[in-house]
């Protein structure tokens, strides 16, 4: 076997094994299996371009001389973003942790509990520093979560504003660059008229629904704003607050004056800068507005037998349901961030946090102070951490640079500094030494903090916060350790099994894809540095860029959306440019298959297009003599097709290349999903099918981790004629010639996750990636022949074969008393997360094993499904009391002294024999869902307020 192939490792199957599949199939060889499976007219006939595959040292070797070329200053830019102390008990426990960064998003609650407890002490930390009744479980960056507080407003106006058309928008001059740009990118398709000016002397007029404040301003000045939010409420207008989450401490909260939405970032809390992200933005608002709330939000219910549980509440809200009635397309969460953040208020605590918040203060005021002495003007009355100066910006710039250091550079005379928890006296000594340098006077050092308050009383914090228990408990590092450990043993990761998600691709987050991640040379670059500050990571950055423009066959990419749904609402923004660009303004017509995931509608409707659903044929493809028909009748106004390939069923269309013909011969543009693209690196692209941009989600294909549901990238790439359309940033050059405004606050979007696509590629190489794909279909198709008649498989392709997934039908069952939901509840006694349940059609279950999942691991999953089968045929309607309907079983039931089932507790926990070496123990019975929206509590609270 040859150790250096990173191949060897990634693939799970090895030769011997393959050829046994092989056989188990009735295949002669994986070239006949593809034959087989992918349409030969869209087979590429030429391997990618792609440099030669490094190994895992030489990778290693290759990705730390890159960092080296990154210069890691001192930045206190701020403009949202500041440097953080990541504790090293959270780093090397949570984020170096595939027990917390290989789980799946937690619509299994029953083995999802720790991430769910973790992410409600995250959503009460905000809503106790908000003073907001009800915070979701994290969004993806500052500038979105105003987006879709900015659509929440519009969405929740009172009857009599809607009937008034109020479309008016108040935008504070005092918000952040990148968070005006996104407002811009998503009020213009919906028909919102943003109207940006100076809060203070704001005309309250009937045609204005909303507004937005920050807070601090985007240079540090603390406003206080509770007569304008009072008189703004007494107009029926909504004002949201985008807020500085660490001066909550110090600061009145935004609820405590009257806020409907609260938002900001929590990247201070121990989150790496990254160049951009990962990071986990907060939303906050009134429960009157639950229903509207973008994301997911955690809630408490109970258990079967009336036991506390958590899980995601209110889940009617995802697009799934709303499809083109709902108001925003967020599908991706930050949860591996927000776990990270809301670890760091658990460790820290209350008392640990205030004395952060107060440290920042007085080292800021220390600052002033010794400026102000020194001759240079401060103009900020009031601050919590930045303070704004006089000087010539030029001069400074030139000596604080080759003092390794970053300042906000407003104009020629103005210039920011923002303070973080990182800064001590050295830090504060240094930046004294610019000032004195460019002044040409003595230099001054300071060698204490003054204690001191900046901030108006009225705009004084005047509220308790973190009073729970989780607050209060975990401060030494033995108990913070054994709390993180506690929390992972609910949860059942990729370390553990095989999560066969179809359409989510739970691949192997390989360790030397994620070491890099751990490096201060790529965690500690701010996003608005000089670019010749972050040259380790534009070398990365534009050679993933060219490898997913080999890997699609395209023309150019951009990294900045940050999750799957970003990438479907930039790739439709950019054929809405190049319609208009055409002066075809009327184009707003996009066709979507009634298959396709539910954030392709929403998306399209946030684009400001109209959705028209086609119909889906009895083999599960589209039908085309209805997408025929329809393009026909909209030809005039057509501006897009969404389609998924390989199929949401799982199956190569081979009429795809007719399909996009029609779409282009009548002036629409194809906009492909790329939630499939497992099944098609190195055998087919988005380009010879006939697409015009993709979305890429690099946490399915391109092994980002999905992080409990988050982080996600899913960047656009797209034809030659889209590339000038291609998205900006207003700090930082990006994009086309035309480009459209931002997708998402940093110029790169999530830059840091970006590496491990980088290490994926450049370590599997274009024969890596191209056997991956086809191990893939061969592991999809051997679940599927094992599967054979205890499972019918609902659809596959012209040759009976399944792509990289595949869906059994489960809706017969129903003559035994089950439902699908009962075979995954089931599967959790097994060792297994279910597959996806009722996507795309009800009653069904989706298998996607992926390529890295070893023959051992598929039969494994396949004698629980056939033990499964078995079970149900044992099942009736007339008796529930059976190992499906009391499924998940807890240890709990188990070492009971009262077994009353008519059944073993043998039969119950431990069903096959290969159980016993690995079992993995639900912490509750199966929850209670309705329950849980009924009485909706979605903070840490005692038991007695639900019980």
């Amino acid at each position: 076997m040859n150790t250096n192939s990173f191949q060897r490792r990634h693939i799970g199957p090895n030769n011997a094994e393959q050829a046994k599949m092989l056989a188990t199939i009735n295949a002669k060889n994986l070239e006949q299996l593809i034959d087989e499976t992918v349409p030969d007219n869209i087979l590429l006939r030429s391997p990618l371009d792609l440099e030669p595959a490094m190994s895992e040292y030489e990778y290693l070797g290759h990705i730390k001389e890159l960092s080296e070329k990154n210069k890691v200053f001192k930045s206190y830019i701020g403009l949202g973003y500041n440097e953080a102390i990541i504790p090293s008990v959270i780093q090397r426990n949570i984020l170096e942790n595939p027990g917390w960064y290989t789980a799946y998003t937690p619509y299994q609650a029953e083995i999802a509990q720790g991430r769910l407890e973790a992410l409600l002490n995250y959503q009460t930390m905000i809503c106790d520093l908000t003073g907001m009744e009800l915070a979701n479980a994290s969004l993806l960056d500052e500038a979105t979560a105003a987006a879709e507080a900015m659509a929440l407003l519009y969405d929740v106006r009172e009857r009599a504003k809607k009937k008034a058309g109020a479309h008016k928008f108040f935008v504070s001059k005092e918000i952040l660059p990148q968070t005006v740009s996104l407002l811009q990118t998503r009020s213009t398709p919906i028909g919102i008229e943003l109207v940006i000016g100076n809060h203070e002397d704001f005309d309250f007029t009937d045609d204005f629904f909303g507004a937005i404040l920050q807070y601090p301003g985007k240079l540090g000045q603390v406003f206080d704003y509770e007569n304008f939010v009072a008189k703004a409420n007494g107009n029926n207008i909504k004002v949201a607050v985008a807020a500085d989450i660490l001066s909550l401490v110090k600061l009145k909260a935004p609820g405590e004056f009257g806020a409907s939405v609260v938002v900001g970032t929590t990247q201070r809390f121990g989150i790496p800068l990254g160049y951009g992200g990962p990071h986990a933005a907060f939303f906050a608002t009134k429960e009157a507005y639950k229903r509207s709330i973008p994301g997911r939000i955690i809630g408490v219910t109970k258990d079967l037998n009336g036991k506390r549980a958590l899980r995601m509440a209110l889940q009617t809200r995802e697009q799934h349901i709303k499809r083109e009635r709902a108001t925003s397309n967020i599908c991706t969460a930050q949860v591996l961030l927000a776990v990270m953040a809301g670890m760091y208020s658990v460790f820290h605590g209350k008392n640990g946090i205030q004395f952060i918040a107060d440290s920042v203060h007085h080292k800021t005021i220390t600052l002033a102070n010794t400026l102000s002495s020194l001759g240079v003007e401060q103009t900020n009355t009031s601050f919590f951490d930045t303070i704004s100066v006089k000087a010539d910006s030029k001069k400074i710039k030139a000596i604080a640079e080759s003092n390794k250091i970053n300042f906000n550079y407003i104009d020629d005379r103005n210039l920011s500094i923002s303070i973080n928890e990182t800064v001590g006296i050295k830090e504060l000594n240094a930046i004294i030494a610019v000032f004195t340098e460019a002044l040409n006077i003595k230099t001054t050092t300071i060698s204490t903090i003054v204690e001191g308050n900046s901030i108006p009383k009225n705009a004084q914090r005047n509220t308790s916060f973190l009073e729970n228990k989780i607050f209060n408990t975990y401060q030494s590092e033995t108990d913070m350790m054994r709390y993180i450990k506690k929390l992972e043993r609910k949860d059942l990761a990729l370390n553990h099994s095989m999560i066969s998600l179809g359409s989510c691709t739970m691949k192997l987050n390989a360790a030397s894809e994620m070491l890099p991640l751990s490096n201060p040379q790529w965690g500690n670059i701010h996003p608005f540095v000089p670019l010749d500050q972050a040259e380790g990571y534009h070398a990365v950055l534009q050679k993933l860029e060219h490898q997913l423009n080999i890997v699609t066959g395209f023309a150019g990419t951009s990294l900045q959306p940050n999750s799957g749904a970003q990438g479907e609402f930039a790739g439709l923004m950019t054929i809405r440019a190049y319609h208009l660009s055409n002066n075809d303004s009327h184009r707003n017509i996009c066709i979507i298959p009634a298959s396709a995931h539910g954030t392709n509608p929403a998306s399209a409707v946030m684009a400001g297009m109209k959705v028209v659903v086609t119909k889906t044929a009895e083999n599960g493809n589209i039908d085309v003599d209805d997408l025929r028909e329809k393009v026909t009748l909209h030809s005039e106004n057509l501006a897009a097709l969404m389609v998924t390939y390989p199929s949401t069923h799982g199956v190569f269309e081979s009429e795809i290349q007719n399909i996009t013909k029609l779409i282009h011969d009548n002036g629409g543009q194809v906009y492909m999903d790329g939630a499939n693209m497992n099944a098609q690196v190195g055998l087919t692209n988005p380009a010879t099918i006939g697409a015009d941009v993709c979305h890429l989600n690099l946490h399915k294909t391109f092994a980002i981790p999905h992080g409990g549901g988050g982080p996600g990238v899913g960047p656009i790439c797209v034809a030659p004629q889209l590339v000038p359309f291609l998205p900006s940033n207003p700090i930082i050059k990006t994009g086309g010639e035309h480009a459209i405004t931002a997708i998402s606050a940093a110029p790169w979007g999530s830059a840091l996750a970006c590496l491990i696509s980088y290490g994926y590629i450049t370590m599997l190489g274009s024969k890596g990636l191209t056997d991956s794909t086809k191990m893939a279909i061969l592991n999809a198709n051997y679940i599927k022949e094992r599967l054979d008649g205890y499972y019918p498989t609902l659809y596959t392709g012209e040759k009976g074969r399944a792509a990289h997934e595949m869906i059994i039908d489960c809706r017969d069952f129903k003559n035994n008393g089950i439902e699908v939901v009962d075979i995954a509840k089931r599967l959790m006694d097994y060792g297994f997360h279910a597959p996806t349940v009722s996507f795309p059609v009800g009653g069904t279950m989706m298998i996607e094993p992926t390529e890295s999942e070893s023959i051992a691991e598929l039969d494994r999953f396949c004698d629980a499904m056939i033990s499964i089968r078995q079970e149900i045929k044992n099942a009736t309607k007339d008796d529930e009391n059976n190992p499906l309907k009391n499924a998940p079983h807890t240890q709990e039931m188990l070492t009971s002294d009262d077994w009353t089932l008519p059944y073993t507790r043998k039969q119950a926990a431990f069903p096959l024999a290969y159980i016993t070496e690995n079992k993995f123990w639900p912490t509750v019975r199966r929850v209670d869902d309705a329950y849980g929206d009924r009485n909706l509590i979605c903070s840490c609270s005692p038991i007695e307020d639900y019980m």
